[in-house]
């Protein structure tokens, strides 16, 4: 992904960080205006304003092969199969829940080889709003037959904990590197560098 964004806009890797930031306000953006797009599609349009406010051109197609074709084909991090082999062996319930669209998701973890550690995937795609806003955790949890404080959310991104927190969902942090929790917000329950250890720690309550 960064080798594309990168040669999108020039070479410019170290533009990768702005690009996903803006991808992010502006799926926000969606969801406060009562519109929804494909994560992707955002993803693409936020591409095309980096560029542009870069002195980069960038047309409509390029933007969008250089973000949906690697954003579902990223690799899982390595200790990610083992660790959730291991929750399910303990007896969890591993479902997925993302703003990328469902074909989106399906495409990935066939991709990356996670299809089978989950018994489920939700998609916000089927309530038309993204992450963090609480309509959509609150959408999961019932979707799923549970109470919000019957979920807990393992995620690497600040603002997921955050709205699954004030959702009232339990939480675990997984701090990979340039991951930070936003300091106005609750801590999660778990905060550790990889899901093998947060693995363990859910583990351990069982």
């Amino acid at each position: 992904m960064k080798k594309s964004v990168g040669k999108a806009l020039g070479n410019r890797s170290d533009l990768l960080p702005l690009w996903f930031t803006t991808m992010l306000q502006y799926s926000l953006v969606s969801t406060v205006g009562r519109q929804y797009n494909d994560f992707g599609i955002i993803g693409a349009a936020a591409l095309q304003m980096v560029a542009l406010n870069n002195g980069i051109t960038l047309t409509e197609n390029e933007a969008k092969e250089a973000i949906l074709g690697p954003i579902r084909s990223l690799p899982a991090h390595p200790e990610v199969k083992e660790a959730l082999k291991s929750l399910k062996d303990a007896g969890y319930k591993l479902v997925s829940f993302t703003n990328s669209s469902n074909k989106g998701v399906e495409t990935q973890f066939k991709n990356s080889g996670l299809t089978d550690f989950f018994d489920e995937r939700l998609s916000v795609e089927d309530i038309g709003k993204f992450k963090p806003h609480a309509d959509a955790y609150d959408w999961a949890a019932r979707k799923m037959g549970v109470k919000p404080n019957e979920c807990l959310l393992v995620a690497a991104h600040g603002w997921d904990i955050s709205g699954a927190i004030w959702a009232n969902w339990r939480t675990a942090f997984i701090s990979r590197p340039g991951a930070q929790l936003y300091p106005l917000s609750e801590k999660p329950e778990i905060n550790e560098i990889n899901l093998k250890l947060v693995a363990n720690k859910l583990i351990a309550l069982k």
